[in-house]
């Protein structure tokens, strides 16, 4: 039997806290609702393990917005009023900045907005995509189905972008370690190794001779080399941050080899979620695209949903103009092709997010498979060729002494 702590809302709308011993959390739930509660976070017993906590700007608006949803979701499908519902939340919410939005979201409500309106006041931590997922779930009056399909829109969107940077972390921690060993190597090691043959007065080997006029020019201008690579970088950074700047980046990124192809179906999964999130609650596609256009990164990408969207104007459907653009992988055409045909879109475009979703976590790996090996190789041979270069030194040395 394991001990699990468990929040739970009783009929009266009242927070319950306390832990329970069963075998699993479906034995825990189960348990709690035969009590008249609904379970709202079950998980090992604070007394069993040391759980650390991240602040709430570790953490970041996602996961605030994230934990918000689910709980949600939980009280209001538990049949809690949704004013009572937000108080709860309130109270559950560990973020403290995220505290006082939900405060100010309730205070909206009670002036006589709509849960959708009073969501827009903080467009910081709900996007477009949100308020009007929330907006349809209000005119449906099925609200709390919807922030169940909201949470796992935002859960499966988190998942596949912290598995992209936790993939980039190490190939990227690899390549600053061997930087840094080479940086060291040249600014101390080599110096102090060129003493030794400065005070011996013996011919250098020629590898030798280029390796310690290669550490000169670094100890000498390195400097001017550091500053024009920050220089360039922030020239570039305020470039990017144009508008023109912003299409060139995000269109080179495209043409990196693997990685392109791994941004590319990152993007379409990420559109292809949002349609399937917008269009199964009954939003219009139009304003579908346009809302899930905003919530790309890739500006190449986005805009090209523009003529996307004037060809449904038309009565195109989505699957040509789609396919016409050239910036989505050939089958995502015909799968929509296949969903507008039965009648099954919103269906098609969650197989599509699915089926992105796999390939952009194997696109990842290929990547980093390719990435990982090239950088040790070539840290392998500067490393290899400074420790030759010292070695040739050494033997000449020597073989004067002999």
């Amino acid at each position: 039997m394991t001990t699990f702590h468990f929040k739970a809302v009783a009929s009266d709308g009242g927070v319950r806290t306390g832990v329970l011993a069963a075998e699993n959390e479906k034995s825990v739930a189960q348990e709690l609702r035969r009590q008249g509660l609904a379970p709202v976070y079950i998980g090992l017993s604070k007394q069993r393990r040391f759980e650390w906590k991240a602040p709430s700007f570790i953490r970041g608006r996602r996961k605030d917005v994230l934990f918000f949803t689910q709980e949600m979701s939980t009280l209001l499908n538990s049949g809690v009023p949704l004013d009572r519902a937000l108080s709860i939340a309130a109270q559950l919410t560990e973020g403290q900045r995220f505290r006082p939005v939900i405060q100010d979201v309730i205070r909206v409500l009670k002036g006589g907005k709509s849960m959708a309106d009073s969501l827009a006041t903080h467009p910081e931590y709900f996007s477009d995509l949100y308020v009007n997922m929330v907006r349809a779930g209000e005119a449906s009056g099925s609200l709390g189905q919807v922030f169940e399909k909201l949470a796992d829109f935002e859960r499966l969107r988190d998942d596949l972008r912290s598995y992209i940077v936790s993939s980039m972390i190490y190939p990227a921690l690899l390549a600053a370690v061997g930087m840094a060993s080479i940086l060291v190597l040249m600014y101390f090691v080599v110096p102090r190794f060129a003493a030794v043959f400065q005070e011996s007065q013996l011919k250098m080997p020629l590898p030798t001779q280029i390796m310690l006029q290669v550490s000169a020019f670094v100890r000498a201008w390195g400097w001017v080399g550091f500053a024009g690579a920050g220089a360039g970088l922030a020239a570039l950074t305020a470039y990017i941050r144009t508008t023109e700047g912003r299409l060139w980046w995000d269109s080179f990124r495209l043409r990196i080899p693997v990685l392109g192809d791994a941004l590319r179906k990152a993007e379409t999964a990420r559109f292809a979620r949002a349609m399937g999130t917008l269009v199964a609650n009954s939003v219009p596609l139009v304003q579908s695209i346009q809302i899930a256009r905003a919530i790309l990164s890739n500006r190449r990408i986005a805009d090209s949903l523009e003529s996307v969207a004037q060809g449904v104007k038309r009565g195109e459907g989505i699957a040509g103009p789609l396919a016409r653009t050239r910036q989505f992988p050939p089958l995502a055409g015909h799968l929509l092709m296949v969903g507008e045909e039965t009648g099954k879109l919103d269906q098609m475009f969650n197989r599509m997010a699915d089926i992105y979703d796999a390939d952009t976590r194997a696109a990842i790996k290929r990547f980093t498979a390719l990435f990982e090996p090239l950088i040790i190789l070539v840290m392998g041979i500067l490393v290899g060729a400074l420790i030759l270069s010292m070695m040739l030194a050494i033997t000449s040395i020597n073989e004067v002494a002999i």
